[in-house]
């Protein structure tokens, strides 16, 4: 039988009369006391801590998976070929420990959380972890004094971290609908009109800028798209070692992922020519040991899923399928100039 939160949640992508008539008041009470709080800080009448260098907030107006994690990573190197020493803030939401956290190599998933664990590895740029961004981001500066940029993983609706620059993430599944509404009735933590303000709008998923920005009435120039690039399936004990087509025959394959939308992780792998006999879905930052693991002799995981079982033993039958994000045009390329005049400013 189906949980509450997820008829809901397919309320969000297939409306039910019954369901909207109950949710649609909650939803106007969420959307004023929303609205009414963004007004406080804007006003000055509650406090946004300001930080010595840049800060980059990249969030969503989503409540889920917008594919907001690989476009960090993808951000966070483009910004480091571009020159900036950069560094990465996050809630850290699911891990075990509590405060503030700056994250070290021999750091579990259980102490940093899956994401920024995760985005440590992949871009080795500095990271902390903190319910309050601010008091992480000065833990992390005060390890390294010199960094140029902050990079904040999700935290768009975090105003208590004043913010230099604002990228939104929008799914391109959602373009053109017509019936999105905030919490409970529908998915959004703020209305579409909110992308205005930010300063640049990504669609995940999407492949025509021009033709986003005109359906989300946004000047095209602030308006980019990504998409998803499979990488080499890698052996997580090994991860020198890829993986041969030619093992799937009379293999018995399986695929788990605890991510928000774990049916885009099983189509990745099919589009990698992997078609598991079994696939798993577990809830999204869902704790992982080996003995979850269904039995199989592959088992293929998302890489956000890999960072759980890397404390050895890690099992010899998992294989890991890495995505990266492609952000086109280049928006690293694009703010460079902008945040090394802002750090030049800051710091000088």
């Amino acid at each position: 039988m189906p949980k509450p939160h997820q008829i809901i949640e397919r309320h969000w992508q297939h409306p039910r009369l019954p369901l909207t008539l109950l949710l649609w008041p909650l939803s106007r009470v969420f959307q004023t006391a929303s609205f009414l709080r963004r007004r406080l800080y804007r006003t000055g009448r509650l406090k946004s801590e300001k930080l010595p260098v840049p800060v980059v907030v990249v969030g969503n107006i989503h409540a889920g998976g917008t594919g907001k994690t690989p476009i960090v990573a993808a951000l966070v190197k483009g910004l480091q070929a571009q020159g900036l020493k950069t560094g990465i803030v996050s809630r850290g939401y699911g891990r075990q420990d509590g405060g503030v956290r700056v994250l070290g190599a021999g750091d579990t998933a259980a102490q940093a959380g899956d994401e920024p664990l995760m985005l440590l590895r992949q871009t080795s740029a500095p990271a902390a972890v903190g319910r309050r961004r601010a008091e992480a981001t000065r833990a992390l500066l005060a390890a390294h004094p010199d960094l140029d940029v902050i990079v904040a993983d999700d935290g768009l609706q975090h105003y208590a971290l004043a913010r230099d620059i604002e990228i939104a993430v929008f799914p391109a599944a959602d373009l053109g609908r017509t019936n999105l509404d905030l919490l409970p009735n529908g998915g959004l933590r703020e209305p579409v009109s909110r992308l205005k303000s930010a300063d640049f709008v990504i669609v995940s998923g999407g492949t025509d800028a021009a033709s986003a920005a005109a359906q989300l009435g946004l000047p095209p120039e602030k308006v980019f798209f990504s998409t998803l690039e499979n990488g080499a399936v890698y052996r997580l004990s090994r991860p020198a070692e890829t993986w041969d087509a030619g093992r799937l025959k009379n293999t018995k394959t399986a695929a788990l992922a605890g991510i928000a939308r774990p049916e885009r992780f099983f189509q990745s792998l099919r589009d990698a020519g992997i078609r598991p006999g079994q696939t798993v879905a577990l809830p999204d930052h869902a704790r992982l040991t080996a003995a979850d693991l269904p039995e199989a002799e592959a088992v293929f995981i998302t890489e956000k899923d890999a960072v759980k079982l890397a404390a050895a033993p890690v099992p010899e039958n998992v294989w890991v399928l890495p995505v990266r994000a492609i952000i086109r045009p280049d928006l690293a390329a694009e703010l460079a100039g902008r945040l090394k005049t802002l750090s030049a400013q800051k710091k000088g």
